[in-house]
């Protein structure tokens, strides 16, 4: 069920169809008009019908008008560390960057969403701040394997469980027993489990590199975190879930993959027919540690950003549809935590605030790649809805789904500054970089909760609970 959040400050006006000649539906890139009834998309068609008064068709020439993305991989952090990040702040940026649709993490909230209180909590927090439509991830944490059921039926998409130390300590991580207790309980909810993979493993480091400069010693170096965190512990957290997935069956997600190793893994458990969905992020498709500079704490995340050659296997793995989707694993923080003075990497909060610039991030180094504008929807709204459950209804121009779309230039060069960002903080490794995709307009059920400048409607989100209802 879609409850609506009582908006405040609205002023709507709901197109009834809108004209260009790239319209992105699931067949391919074209002219079309997209007919708007009552939020909903009506029809996909040549030309406008002869009775549609001409004045409520919006032709925005070559502008090209994608489904709006769908970014299940959101960070808001309300209620509790609404100083991070909040619902009204964090879904202002979603608009802006052309997402109609973000799910929020179980973490870094206070209280943690892993109770059907906490979760009851979230949701009254949420009410008249969303500018998009929010839906909900639970947690699975040591012993919560009753509170399970109460989330499920309080309308969350699924379930996400951290393998290692999450990062707060309110989030402990979860065990092999833990797991294997909780996703019978997800799978006979119909909720798939959302994996955090990594098992801290230490480091080993070869006898012959432990008194070299290729192991350095300082925090501020990138290199020393990169190395502190190394694809091993992604790959055996990955085999532990799908041995898991094997012997539960129940439906496996893998966030934010960053180990191009595990892409093989990954195939032989596809090719066996196990449920299990990957998605990875623009950071480690777009950014690459060689270019990381030492201190320099914006960038630094987990998994770590790899190195070119790992950048370029995470593609392939895309293009070959390994890997299912992209979504932008937003995690603000406030600018202090990222420790801008000592350049900390070993303390600084670890996390790439994205939300607002994922498309024309994507898109740049997508499109040096040589892909669609096709494909590109794919990746950012109709698998990831799919994924969270939403698939009859965002993610796709197309009649009977919501008329949530993305007007945007994929020709319009442009540099973040600060500033730009309608996120509470300023915090983004990409400001200053050199993107291309300029959004113009985003349309959630046909409203326009973003003009290119600012968000003319206000808070008109709704919070989308339950997988599949209408």
């Amino acid at each position: 069920m879609a409850t609506p959040m009582t908006p405040t400050r609205t002023r709507t006006t709901t197109l009834r169809a809108i004209k260009s000649t790239r319209v992105v539906q699931p067949n391919g890139v074209g002219p079309a008009v997209v007919l708007i009834d009552g939020g909903v998309i009506t029809g996909v068609v040549p030309e406008a019908p002869a009775g549609l008064d001409q004045g409520a068709v919006v032709d925005v020439g070559l502008l090209v008008v994608s489904p709006g993305l769908v970014d299940c991989h959101v960070h808001l952090n309300e209620p509790g560390r609404t100083e991070w990040e909040g619902f009204e702040t964090g879904t202002r940026a979603a608009a802006a960057g052309g997402v109609t649709t973000v799910v929020d993490m179980p973490l870094n909230s206070t209280p943690v969403t892993t109770t059907r209180a906490a979760l009851d909590a979230k949701l009254a927090s949420a009410g008249g701040r969303c500018f998009v439509d929010v839906g909900f991830w639970g947690g699975v944490v040591p012993g919560n394997a009753l509170d399970l059921p109460g989330l499920a039926d309080g309308g969350v998409l699924g379930c996400k469980a951290f393998l290692v130390h999450s990062g707060i300590d309110d989030f402990p991580n979860a065990t092999e027993r833990d797991l294997a207790e909780a996703m019978p309980v997800l799978r006979d909810h119909g909720l798939p489990l959302l994996a955090h993979a990594e098992l801290d493993l230490g480091v080993d480091v070869p006898e012959a590199a432990r008194d070299s400069a290729a192991t350095a010693t300082s925090p501020r170096s990138y290199r020393r975190y990169l190395e502190s965190r190394p694809p091993a512990w992604e790959d055996e957290a990955i085999k532990l879930l799908v041995g898991l997935c094997r012997r539960t069956r129940c439906a496996v997600h893998i966030v934010h993959l960053s180990s191009a190793s595990s892409l093989d893994t990954l195939r032989q458990a596809r090719d066996e027919g196990l449920p299990i969905t990957v998605e990875t992020c623009p950071h480690y498709l777009c950014l690459d540690a060689e270019s990381i500079p030492d201190g320099a704490t914006l960038f630094k995340c987990a998994p770590p950003i790899r190195g070119r050659a790992n950048r370029e296997a995470l593609w392939a793995g895309l293009f070959d549809g390994v890997i299912d989707f992209i979504i932008t694993d937003h995690s603000p923080c406030t600018p202090a935590l990222k420790l801008p003075d000592t350049g900390d990497f070993e303390h600084a909060w670890g996390g790439i605030a994205s939300l607002q610039l994922g498309l024309p991030n994507v898109w740049t180094a997508a499109r040096r790649r040589g892909a669609s504008l096709t494909q590109l929807a794919g990746w950012l709204s109709t698998r990831p809805a799919a994924f969270a459950g939403l698939g009859h209804r965002k993610g796709r121009i197309a009649p009977g789904f919501d008329a949530d779309l993305v007007v945007w230039d994929p020709d319009a060069a442009f540099v973040p500054a600060p500033g730009d960002l309608f996120s509470r903080h300023q915090v983004s490794p990409y400001l200053g970089a050199a993107l291309t995709g300029r959004v113009r307009q985003t349309l959630v059920r046909g409203i326009s909760v973003f003009d290119g400048t600012g968000h003319p409607a206000g808070p008109v989100g709704r919070s989308l609970l339950k997988r599949g209802l209408p």
